[in-house]
This record gives structure tokens, C-alpha cells and sequence, in this order.
């Protein structure tokens, strides 16, 4: 029987640097994923010319792509040995297919056939999400391996976050400064891809070179008896054991309500912004929201320790539930209401980053209790693979339904064409009700959630007695 000497283990509490370090490499994701959620959509229809049918399709396959090679990637990183150890390598050695994909998706082809177009954007979006799942599912599942202290995991998260919405706000301010410099929007979006890729890719070394030394489980560590246990382990037959972790399902239904109301929002914005309240660019909204709640991430960290994770997102989700579901109202040329509540909406936002992935170390070591395996990579993957399909069926059906509204699509280099008056209704349904009922979803499965912190407390406990039982 082998296992981590007890003086290997991270006990110390974590340092700024290695918090920074961390953080920081969730950067490059924030900003992809964040242009893409924003502005693809908008991007296929008002600049390359796709139908919203097309255009939500490229954008539903590629996202149940991404969902579907996450287990790929999480088994197969729970399984990598290397002097890099099994998370580090997948961000090595993926950042830059990671930054070329991402970059090629902002380019208009010279096809004229719009199946021609359509194709290329399906295989670009595969393989930018591909690369994605590659570099930040492997990394997500550093956190466990960081810290195992429940407080100090919340704080751990708020840093990522931070840093991913930091590179989400960066992105968006790269588009605006474009936008404003730049007439030509075919040429706009070209330089984006080209400088977000570049911004998106250089954090992920000072996230490898600034964790090496704190992650628990590196190629030097002896293995655990708790991994030796999941490695030998056969895929398929883990997953009954995780979809019958309960708070597991919990956890899975609140990060699917709470983001799918936040995308489904993000992708309509473009739509809501210039088409119905009449700007000339969607840009400074979103930045509305994403700049504010960079700060509000580290007031639902404070927040937090006092009320703890279910306390927080009640707070959070109740607040965001009363603005989100107003935007309905607003009326054309009301700019200043859309941006005072868009920057009342970033709270709720904050909260939507903080809570789910804060939650999911603590569902790790119930399972690790249960099963005496320590399996970060598969929960990982399996909670971004049903996340991530139930996002793509989300914005699938706002394509399609802008499609049926008769939503007319812009031909490239014209501008923008008017919008009938039922696709204006449909943006504006679109951007109100439908993430409002999924917040309130997300509400009652939270007050179900039984992991607080004093039954966290008692599974850490018990398995510090088990690991000490273990060492003797």
C-alpha cells in the first residue's frame, strides 16, 4: 500500500503568488468563451451571412462537441503521467491549437455557397472546442489539488473568476476599441481573433509555472491509494458511481440554470442592444456587466464565509431573478435604465461563477469517502458535458426561434438590415423570461443542496482519519 507522505501533502495555506498564478489561467477561457458566447452568433448572422438557423446549428454542434469530449479528456488526464505531472501537460501542450482555432473562427471565408460557410465554421468551432476542453478542463481540475480547505477553495475560485472575467472584460474592450477605430466590421472581427488569441494564450504559462510546485499530485509524489484505486478503475464503470452521488446531480442542475440564463442572455444582447434599444454597438453593455462583477466576485467570497455557498446564491440569484425579468420592459432608446441594470445584474452574474464550482471539490471528497477514489478529472468533465449540451440546446432554440420570428440575417459588408416587429418580440422574450425561469429553477434545487459547512467539515474529518489509518 503506497501513499503521500504526510509532509507532502499542502497543508500551508496558499500564497498570493500561487493564487494569482492560478487565477490567471482561466484568462485565455474567460476571453474565448466570452466572445464566442457574446458575439459568434451575431458574428455568423450580421458579418458572414448565415441564417440564425445555421448559425445556432454551428454553435449546437460545436458545444455538444465540447461536452462530449470532456470525459475524454478529464478520464484521460486523471490518468497522464508525466515530469509535468497529468494536469500541466494538457495546458502545455495545447495552448497554442487552443489560440490558432480560436483565431481562425473570426475569418470570413471566400466561399460563396453559404453550405460551403457553413461547414467551415462547423469544423473551426470542433476544433477550437476541442483545444478548449484540452486546456481548461485539465486545469479547472487543479482546484481540489490546490487546497482542501472549504473557505479557502471559495477564495480559490474567486480569483479564477476574476481573472476569467477579467479576460472576458478584455475581450469585450479589444471589440469596442476595434469597433470604434476600425469601420470595416469583416476586418473588426479578423483583428480580434488574431489579438484574442495571442491575450488568451500567454497566461496559461504563468498559471504551469506558478502551481508546479503546490499541486498535490505531481509525477515526483507517490501515488495515493485513493487515485491507484480510480486508475484502475474502467471508465464506463465509474459512471454509475458518479451520477448517484446526489449532492453530484445538485450541483450539476445549478451550474446548467444559472449559466444557461447567462448565455442565453450574453448571445441575445447583440440583438437586444442594436435591434430593439437602437445603439450602434453592443460592446459597452456587456462590458456593463462583466467589468462590475469582477469586484462583486470577491464580495460573494466575503459573503460567503458568512452565509456560506446556499446563503450566498439565494442572494445573488434573488437579486439578478428581479432585474433579469424587467428587461422585458424597457423600450427603445432607454440607455440609461439597460445600463444601470446592467451593472445591478453583475451581482447575480458574480454569484453565478462563484457558487457551482466552489461546490464541486466539496462533492469530490464525499465521493472520495464513499468509494475510497479521488476522481477530479470525471466530475469535472461530466459537469461541463451536461452543462455544456443543455447550453447548446438553449441557444440552438433561440436560433431557431429567431429563424421562425423571421429574424432577417445581414449580407456581408451591407449594413444591418430592420428587424420585424416578431423578431423584435422574440429578442425581447428571449432576453427576459426565459433566463428568468431558469433562475428560479436554480433557486429551488439550491435550497435542496445538502452539502453545508459543517457536514464538509465531518467528511474531511473522516477522511483524515481514514489517510491517517492509511500512513500507519
Amino acid at each position: 500500500m503506497t501513499s503521500i507522505p504526510e509532509a507532502s501533502a499542502p497543508t500551508r495555506p496558499l500564497s498570493l503568488s500561487t493564487k494569482l498564478a492560478y487565477g490567471s489561467g482561466d484568462m485565455g477561457a474567460g476571453l474565448t468563451a466570452n466572445l464566442v458566447v457574446f458575439s459568434f452568433l451575431a458574428f455568423l448572422t450580421n458579418v458572414a451571412g448565415l441564417s440564425p438557423a445555421l448559425a445556432g446549428t454551428v454553435l449546437l454542434v460545436g458545444k455538444i462537441w465540447d461536452g462530449v469530449n470532456d470525459p475524454m479528456v478529464g478520464f484521460l488526464s486523471d490518468r497522464t503521467r508525466s515530469r509535468w505531472g497529468r494536469r500541466h501537460v494538457w495546458m502545455l501542450f495545447g495552448s497554442i491549437p487552443f489560440g490558432i482555432s480560436f483565431m481562425l473562427m473570426w475569418i470570413v471565408p471566400g466561399f460563396e455557397q453559404t453550405w460551403l460557410k457553413f461547414l467551415y465554421y462547423l469544423a473551426v468551432s470542433m476544433v477550437f472546442f476541442t483545444t478548449y476542453t484540452a486546456v481548461n478542463l485539465p486545469y479547472a481540475a487543479l482546484t481540489p489539488e490546490l487546497t482542501q480547505d472549504y473557505d479557502e477553495r471559495t477564495t480559490l475560485s474567486s480569483f479564477r473568476l476574476a481573472f476569467s472575467l477579467g479576460g472576458a472584460v478584455l475581450g469585450l474592450a479589444l471589440g469596442l476599441v476595434l469597433d470604434q477605430l476600425i469601420a470595416s466590421p469583416l476586418r473588426q472581427f479578423q483583428l480580434l481573433g488574431i489579438f484574442g488569441a495571442i491575450i488568451a494564450v500567454l497566461p496559461l504559462y504563468w498559471c504551469i509555472w506558478g502551481t508546479r510546485h503546490r499541486v498535490e499530485h505531481e509525477s515526483s509524489a507517490v501515488e495515493t491509494d485513493a487515485e491507484a484505486s480510480a486508475q484502475a478503475t474502467p471508465f464506463w464503470q465509474q459512471l454509475p458511481v458518479v451520477f448517484s452521488n446526489r449532492p453530484f446531480l445538485y450541483v450539476i442542475g445549478i451550474y446548467l440554470t444559472s449559466w444557461l440564463a447567462l448565455q442565453i442572455t450574453a448571445s441575445i444582447i447583440p440583438f437586444f442592444a442594436v435591434s430593439w434599444i437602437g445603439l450602434d454597438s453592443y460592446f459597452l453593455v456587456a462590458l456593463a456587466v462583466q467589468g462590475t462583477a469582477i469586484p462583486m466576485l470577491f464580495l460573494c467570497s466575503l459573503i460567503s464565509r458568512r452565509l456560506g455557498k446556499r446563503g450566498l446564491y439565494f442572494l445573488g440569484m434573488g437579486s439578478w431573478i428581479v432585474i433579469q425579468a424587467g428587461l422585458v420592459f424597457l423600450q427603445p432608446d432607454q440607455v440609461t435604465l439597460l445600463f444601470v441594470l446592467a451593472i445591478a445584474a453583475s451581482f447575480g452574474v458574480a454569484t453565478a461563477y462563484v457558487v457551482p464550482w466552489s461546490m464541486l471539490p466539496d462533492v469530490i471528497e464525499l465521493d472520495e469517502l464513499q468509494t475510497g477514489q479521488r476522481r477530479e478529472g470525471v466530475f469535472y468533465s461530466f459537469m461541463t458535458l451536461l452543462q455544456k449540451v443543455g447550453l447548446a440546446v438553449g441557444i440552438f432554440v433561440v436560433g431557431q426561434a429567431l429563424e421562425l420570428a423571421g429574424f432577417v440575417s445581414a449580407t456581408p459588408g451591407e449594413p444591418l438590415p430592420t428587424q420585424p416587429e416578431s423578431a423584435l418580440f422574440a429578442i425581447r422574450m428571449a432576453i427576459g423570461p426565459l433566463p428568468t425561469v431558469c433562475l428560479l429553477l436554480g433557486l429551488i434545487l439550491v435550497y435542496f443542496y445538502p452539502l453545508t459547512r459543517d457536514v464538509h467539515e465531518e467528511i474531511m474529518l473522516k477522511l483524515q482519519e481514514r489517510r491517517n489509518a492509511e500512513q500507519r
